[in-house]
C-alpha cells in the first residue's frame, strides 16, 4: 500500500451527530429528519455510521458504503456570501466539516484515518429537498448540484472513537484519482458521457447507490448505439 502525506492542513471544523427528529418548515409543515445533527464532543464510529446518529430515510440516506457524511468548510462562506444568510453548524448534515478537502482534490477510494477509524470515500453525496427545508434557501440544492459542491460519503474501513479534536491524515490517494468534482459532472450534468461514466464506474471501491444506476445509464446508451449503428 502506498501511502502518501497529509493533504495540507486539514482542520475538523465541527463534528456532529443526531437521531432523526421532528423539524418544521415552510408554512408550518413538518417532517422527521436526520439533518439536523448537534455538535458532539466524541462518538464511536462503526461501519454502519457513529453510535449515536441516523437518517429519516434509508431509502437515500445510511448504509455501510454511506456510513460518513462529510462537507468542506469552505462552501458556507460562499452560500452565506451568494445567498446573503448565516448557516447553521452542520447545515448538510454532515458529520464532520473540515478544510481542505474540497471535491475537486478528493477522490473515489481515497482513504484517511479519522481519529482512531480509518474511512474509505465511496460517492458524491446527491443532495435531497431536506436541505431546501433545513435552510429556506430554495435555490440553494441547485446550486449545489450546479457546482458540484454537494460533499461526499465514506465507508468505515476500521472503527473507532471520533472526537471533536481529532486530526484527518491522508493514508492512501486512489491510484486512479477519480474526483468527487468529476464524478458529481458526470452523474448530474453528463447523462450521456459513456468515457466518463466508464471511468467512474472502473472504480472498484464506488458506492453501490452509483454503481447501480451509472450501469444502468451506460447500459442503455450503449444498446441505443448499438442499434443505430445497424440501422444505419
Amino acid at each position: 500500500m502506498q501511502k502518501v502525506g497529509m493533504i495540507n492542513l486539514i482542520e475538523l471544523k465541527n463534528f456532529s451527530i443526531g437521531r432523526p427528529k421532528p423539524m418544521k418548515y415552510g408554512d408550518g409543515k413538518e417532517i422527521t429528519t436526520g439533518i439536523r445533527k448537534e455538535t458532539v464532543e466524541e462518538a464511536f464510529l462503526t461501519t454502519e455510521g457513529f453510535r449515536g446518529d441516523g437518517v429519516g430515510d434509508l431509502r437515500f440516506h445510511g448504509g455501510p458504503d454511506r456510513a460518513v457524511c462529510v462537507y468542506p468548510f469552505e462552501h458556507y462562506k460562499q452560500w452565506e456570501e451568494e445567498f446573503g444568510q448565516p448557516l447553521a453548524p452542520s447545515s448538510f448534515g454532515e458529520n464532520i466539516t473540515v478544510t481542505n478537502m474540497l471535491e475537486a482534490d478528493i477522490h473515489i477510494g481515497d482513504i484517511f484515518q479519522l481519529g482512531e477509524s480509518v474511512i474509505q470515500v465511496t460517492q458524491g453525496r446527491i443532495p435531497c429537498s431536506t436541505i431546501t427545508k433545513r435552510t429556506n434557501l430554495p435555490f440553494l440544492l441547485k446550486r449545489m448540484v450546479e457546482t458540484g459542491f454537494t460533499g461526499y460519503l465514506c465507508r468505515v474501513l476500521e472503527e473507532g472513537t471520533v472526537r471533536r479534536d481529532s486530526k484527518i491524515t491522508l493514508i492512501e490517494q486512489h491510484p486512479q484519482q477519480v474526483s468527487i468534482l468529476f464524478a458529481n459532472e458526470i452523474y448530474f450534468r453528463a447523462p450521456k458521457d459513456i468515457e466518463g461514466m466508464q471511468k467512474i464506474l472502473d472504480v472498484a471501491q464506488l458506492a453501490e447507490e452509483w454503481r447501480e444506476p451509472l450501469e444502468k445509464r451506460l447500459h442503455k446508451l450503449v444498446n441505443v448505439g448499438a442499434v443505430q449503428k445497424v440501422e444505419n
